[in-house]
């Protein structure tokens, strides 16, 4: 049997690895702080009095966490740089040439898009490759331009494109450098270095170029847009170098760290921002009145959100920064709230590693952050609430009629006597407060996927055999799981197609859990109470990344037609395509399979596709491929330029 982690696909891989081994008992004391538990449900946030007494209540909560090492596993992760989605509106460009009907990325929410490596408006193809953007033009299937954003830099290597919004005739890349720093998730190295999130506002009406440039302190979270206007999530944490004596006893050098956090300034903890239209540059700093705290924070990590007008005519703005004083994973928004999830994994994880440890409830707690972004401008903190356990991605959390519902897993979901159990929980938006839960699914098992449509929600859980809970939610009081099916495998990611109908896109796996390659299922929910499986499609020894990346999978409902990216592995060989399948009322058909050429010397794998017109376009790290939607064929084969 395989064990199960009850961790998103953002932990580092050797994290997982170490996890993966962990033993039940014996469970020593840990020797991390620890803030006080929280309770389930409404949690105040107020904003500091001064500038002044923000630097010294900083101060003080860092000191109380600072390591011989340094400030650990929060300090360095909020320079390493996180998961970075952002958004996407498909307005229609300005042009002669009129837009042909075209999907947009798989978003959570309908008309709040979200970011990828590739756009699509209808009358031109937008995507970034190593640095370069390229627009593509899908009537003549042919590359009409380049911009090299990497060259000029210090060293382009440092610099990593993120994912594109896209907006008329107007392109904001999202991207970060990065100044290396050794960073070991035990917490037992200070990072020797930083990163900056930086934003770029390209202009398409003619030649690519770029019109403004804008840089902070940190790095990506995540984005979200609705109409012309981006909020832009990032993290960063205070700039400080702490001394690494080779001889000294970990109280000297405690010490030493609090010494360097004494000497501290505003300058050194509030993230700075650099503006550049043109010639003009403006320079400042987030200010301390627009940062809001919780109850009790570690001082060690800043969330910023930030918001842009992509059709404003003078460039990027200063963003309109305001935040809270604590960490931040995960981003949701129905267009009118955005939330910030706070998970304390990162907090904990490194500690549960070295020790073989399970986590204790008040390690557990997941703080979540509501702002206001129904208006154009800036948004407004509007409230914070909380819940145990931990999120699996963004579609854990969905706001219907007043409420919010959040899944979560709690407990240990590794060895072999795994202690864990997930729940639904259902807050009231505007106090956060909680009004009812459900509790006690899956136990033993994790949350692999979860999605709420209306006023139902669906979870799978997983470790031998696949609970599909379809749970009732038209009375936000008296929540239930109307419904439960096991089959084996799971699936990681759900998405509702027709009425009554789920895909699940995921692994199918023995009856000892262990994983057989991609699968997708059809599962019938029409009645709640008795969900079943209509079809399921079994691609052995395969892989998706739709199974983490929801961006990758694509329905187009006109054809009825799923695509998603596979890599199937072989002995010794590994083979790239998208898989193309028609859903039917009751079953699933494969139309065929799109193949993009592995490159010898590494990558080249297909990573998205899209439909503009009768063409479905794939993406791969080496070119983009037009397939005809009708007969499977190829159209053209357009090869990036080295």
């Amino acid at each position: 049997m395989t064990p199960r982690l009850a961790l998103s696909a953002g932990i580092p891989l050797a994290l997982l690895a170490a996890l993966a081994g962990c033993t039940s008992d014996p469970e020593p004391k840990s020797p991390l702080p620890r803030d006080p538990a929280v309770p389930a449900g409404a949690m105040r946030l107020v904003s500091f009095d001064s500038c002044a007494e923000a630097l010294d209540k900083l101060k003080a909560s860092a000191k109380q966490v600072v390591s011989p090492w340094g400030l650990g596993a929060d300090y360095q992760r909020a320079f390493a740089g996180g998961r970075a989605e952002a958004a996407t509106a498909m307005d229609s460009a300005a042009g002669a040439q009129a837009p042909q009907p075209h999907s947009g990325t798989n978003t959570h929410e309908a008309g709040v898009d979200e970011p990828d490596l590739v756009k699509t408006d209808g009358r031109r193809i937008v995507t970034i490759h190593q640095g370069v953007l390229h627009v593509v033009d899908p009537a003549s299937r042919r590359v009409t331009s380049r911009l090299d954003l990497a060259a000029g830099r210090d060293d382009p290597r440092r610099w990593s494109t993120m994912n594109l919004l896209l907006h008329g005739d107007r392109a904001l890349v999202l991207g970060s450098e990065n100044w290396g720093g050794a960073v070991d998730f035990a917490g037992r190295i200070a990072p020797t270095g930083y990163a900056t999130a930086e934003l770029l506002l390209v202009d398409l009406a003619g030649a690519p170029r770029v019109l403004s440039k804008y840089q902070i302190d940190g790095s990506l979270v995540d984005a979200r847009q609705v109409g012309a206007t981006a909020r832009i999530v990032t993290r960063s944490a205070p700039r400080l170098q702490f001394p690494q004596p080779e001889k000294a006893s970990d109280a000297q050098r405690i010490a030493a760290n609090r010494a360097v956090i004494d000497k501290a300034t505003a300058a050194d903890w509030f993230p700075r921002y650099t503006v550049t239209t043109g010639e003009t540059t403006r320079k400042g700093q987030v200010d301390c009145a627009s940062m809001s705290r919780p109850a009790t924070y570690s001082g060690t990590s800043m969330v910023t959100l930030l918001s842009f007008d992509l059709a404003g005519t003078r460039g990027l703005s200063t963003g309109d920064p305001v935040g809270v004083v604590a960490d931040g994973d995960t981003v949701y928004s129905n267009g009118t709230n955005l939330y910030v999830a706070n998970d304390q994994r990162w907090r904990v994880m490194p500690w549960l590693e070295s020790q073989n440890a399970a986590p204790k409830p008040e390690d557990e707690v997941t703080e979540i952050y509501r702002f206001d972004v129904s208006g154009a401008g800036a948004p407004r903190y509007a409230g914070a609430g909380s819940v145990r356990g931990w999120l699996v991605n963004q579609y854990a959390m969905s706001e219907w009629d007043g409420h919010l519902r959040v899944a979560t897993t709690s407990g240990r979901t590794w060895g072999d006597k795994p202690k864990s159990s997930s729940t639904v929980y259902v807050l009231k938006v505007d106090s956060m407060a909680e009004t009812s839960k459900i509790t006690g699914l899956g136990k033993g098992e994790r949350i692999y996927a979860v999605r709420f449509a209306g006023t139902t929600g669906y979870v799978v859980t997983f470790r031998q055999t696949d609970p599909l809970y379809t749970v009732d939610l038209s009375n936000p009081a008296k929540p239930r799981v109307a419904g439960e099916l096991k089959i084996t495998g799971y699936s990681a990611y759900l998405h509702p197609a027709e009425p009554g109908r789920v895909i699940g896109i995921g692994q199918e796996a023995s009856t000892e859990g262990r994983t057989q390659g991609t699968q997708v299922s059809l599962f019938d929910v029409s009645n709640l109470d008795r969900p079943t499986r209509l079809a399921q499609h079994h691609i052995k020894n395969s892989s998706s990344e739709a199974e983490y990346d929801p961006h990758a999978f694509l329905y187009w409902p006109k054809d009825r037609l799923l695509v998603v990216p596979l890599m199937s592995h072989t002995t010794g060989t590994t083979e790239t395509s998208a898989l193309v399948l028609r859903v039917g009322d009751t079953g699933l058909t494969e139309v065929g399979r799109v193949a993009h050429a592995i490159d010898p010397n590494g990558g080249g794998y297909i990573r998205r596709s899209l439909v503009v017109g009768e063409t479905l376009w794939t993406v791969s790290e080496t070119g983009m491929l037009a397939t005809a939607l009708s007969t499977m064929d190829t159209q053209a084969w357009l090869k990036w330029e080295a």
